[in-house]
């Protein structure tokens, strides 16, 4: 197995963040250890490469930021779990559809420890219970790495997802963990999905509290 460092960073803003995935991507080399970052943001809407502006409805004083990643908008803030996977991609033997597939699956396992029945859809990626949007997922390649990632609603407001189409879907319904009758905080729900995901790459995780 190879080792991944896994780093916990809190709260904090989600440009910061963006530039230093970006960094990290930039120098790495084929000897740098892939990373997991867990963290929560700061209120923000966060707009995909490929994102459209209609999509973003009324975002108020809500910062809107038009990021790299793939994908349409989304909403984080804090009680969401955002999982940031700065991976080789040959390193792990996945193509970028299969990371993708596994991150699903990574989350629907998560769930189904705790009770809830979560599926995925082919039209649409991320992880639904009863179709209503729980995990949004955006990811970004560049030299064969990955960075963006997954998030994961645990305990947060979900009104401002009114005020967009999540993920480009109109009147596309979100839901989160709480709701759903598992009341897991930031630290049990990434010890639990770290873990499972590692396992789904053949990965072993290696954790290092950063402040």
């Amino acid at each position: 197995m190879k080792p991944v460092m896994v780093r916990q960073f809190g709260l904090r803003g989600y440009a910061q963040t963006w530039r230093e995935m970006q960094a990290f991507t930039d120098q790495r080399t084929p000897q740098t250890p892939s990373e997991i970052w867990l963290l929560e943001h700061f209120p923000v809407f966060t707009q995909g490469q490929a994102g459209k502006a209609e999509h973003v409805l009324d975002p108020g004083a809500i910062p809107v930021i038009y990021s790299d990643r793939g994908g349409q908008v989304t909403y984080h803030g804090p009680g969401q779990l955002v999982v940031y996977l700065l991976l080789d991609l040959k390193a792990v033997n996945k193509g970028i559809r299969g990371l993708v597939s596994c991150m699903e699956d990574t989350v629907i396992r998560l769930l189904a420890n705790h009770g809830i029945q979560a599926a995925a859809r082919p039209d649409a990626p991320g992880v639904y219970v009863n179709e209503k949007k729980i995990a949004a997922l955006g990811l970004r390649v560049r030299r064969g790495y990955t960075y963006h990632g997954l998030a994961l609603n645990l305990d947060m407001d979900l009104e401002p997802f009114g005020r967009i189409n999540p993920c480009g879907h109109a009147g596309q319904q979100v839901t989160r963990l709480k709701d759903l009758g598992a009341d897991l905080d930031v630290s049990q729900a990434s010890r639990e999905l770290v873990d499972i995901l590692c396992n789904n790459l053949n990965l072993e995780p290696r954790w290092n509290p950063h402040d």
